[in-house]
Formats: structure tokens, C-alpha cells, sequence
């Protein structure tokens, strides 16, 4: 779709997943603990999901926890836990407010069962919205994904289910965890990082890829302006021609 954006006449991406990088870049910067940089990074992904539903986005992604942050030290992880739970909790008030839809991807099952049961009830309550589409990676890697659809998959094959010959792209996206969602449009990573770090391998095969340098507590609706800006300026072709 196209929509007005600072006077101009942009074409607005259906679909942004975003990789939250520079909290602890930034509380170090402020001369913080880094779990201080966390929380206000979670302040930020409340507030654009508001910009994205007004600027036009229907599909918003954010890898929150990925399989390797539990390799991370352990309080800070344990501080990570704390900040989730507090978020899921305050999450139902919120999306009813927003009506938003809400999902969480990613393996659950090394998860605490209090984390899980939050998890249920938002996207339970949160399934009649009609708003934003917001989708929540935690404990999610790439090739884990594609590795439990594989296994999935096979399994299928093997009890008589499914035909070999009749696997298509189509039907292995519908093992992914995001088999309910479009491929995304547009791939936001802040803090000046340019890798993927096992975010989304399958669906961003034809995606555009915007880096910046901003420290994800720092970004918000103009910079997210500046990313769509960006996106509507490329001239999107399939092939590789």
C-alpha cells in the first residue's frame, strides 16, 4: 500500500521483522547496567508497534531471545526472564487497547511453565484483534526452526501423510513457525551490526535489508520512517535479475 509520510507518497511494506540490537550498548553508553538497556528496549517495542499500525504496517516480527542469548551470563539472562514476564503480563491490557493480534514463535519448550501459561493467555485474548499483527521471537533460531520442520515433516512422510514427491516450498512453509505470516518485505537490524545471526533464513530469501546505526532504545517512528523510505526507493525484482 501507499500512504503519505513526511509529504511524500510512500509504498509501505507489509511486513517488517526486526532485529532489536544495542542495549547493552547503550546502557553502557549512559553509564548503565546493561539490564537497564534491556528495559528501556522493551519500552521502545511498545511504542512502535503503535508507529508501525499508523504508518501503515500490518505485520510487525521482533527477535526478542534467540536460542543463543541463553548463552549469555546468567543473571542477565535471568534479568531477561524478569523483563518478559513483567511484558506478557502487561501485554493483554495493551493489546485490547491497541487491538492487537499477538503470536509467539520459537521453540517454548525451555521455557518456565509460568512464561508459557502468559504466552497462552495473550495469544488467546489477543486473537480476536484486528489491528497490528505483532509477532514475538522468543527462544528462536533459524536452523532450529527448520530443523523441527524437517523432523515434523518427515515424520508426516514416514506415518503415510504426506507424499515426498509432494513436498513444495509451500507446503515446508507450513511447517515454519511462521506459517500464518507473510514472508517479510522489509528486514530492520539497529545498531550498525550487518548479519542475520540466524534470524529468519527461509523467509527472507527476497526481502531488503536496512542496517542502521541507531541503538535500538534510541529508535523510533522517524527512524522507522527513514526504513521505509528506504524500502519504498528500491526497485523490487524476483531472480536475481
Amino acid at each position: 500500500m501507499e500512504k503519505e509520510i513526511n509529504g511524500q507518497l510512500l509504498k509501505v511494506p507489509q511486513h517488517v521483522a526486526i532485529i532489536l540490537d544495542g542495549n547493552g550498548r547503550w546502557a553502557k553508553k549512559h553509564f548503565m547496567p546493561r539490564n537497564m538497556g534491556h528495559s528501556q528496549g522493551a519500552k521502545v517495542v511498545e511504542q512502535i508497534c503503535e508507529d508501525a499500525w499508523d504508518l501503515g504496517i500490518k505485520y510487525l516480527t521482533v527477535y526478542a531471545f534467540s536460542t543463543e542469548n541463553w548463552k549469555r551470563p546468567e543473571k542477565e539472562v535471568k534479568a531477561l526472564m524478569r523483563l518478559l514476564r513483567k511484558y506478557l503480563k502487561d501485554s493483554i491490557a495493551r493489546t485490547t487497547k491497541n487491538n492487537m493480534k499477538v503470536r509467539v514463535i520459537g521453540e517454548r519448550s525451555r521455557l518456565d511453565p509460568d512464561i508459557l501459561e502468559a504466552i497462552e493467555e495473550l495469544e488467546r485474548v489477543s486473537s480476536v484483534n484486528t489491528g497490528l499483527n505483532f509477532t514475538i521471537a522468543l527462544n528462536y533460531g533459524s536452523r532450529d526452526e527448520m530443523i523441527r520442520a524437517v523432523r515434523a515433516l518427515a515424520r508426516d512422510c514416514t506415518e503415510g501423510r504426506l507424499a515426498p514427491e509432494s513436498v513444495t516450498e509451500e507446503v515446508f512453509c507450513g511447517y515454519l513457525d511462521t506459517r500464518d505470516l507473510p514472508d517479510p518485505d522489509l528486514m530492520i537490524r539497529t545498531s550498525g551490526e550487518q548479519r542475520l545471526s540466524n534470524w529468519m533464513l527461509w523467509q527472507l530469501a527476497y526481502t531488503e535489508f536496512y542496517f542502521t546505526d541507531v541503538l535500538w532504545p534510541d529508535f523510533n517512528k522517524e527512524e522507522l520512517a527513514k526504513a521505509i523510505e528506504y524500502y519504498s526507493s528500491r526497485d523490487r525484482r524476483f531472480g536475481g535479475v
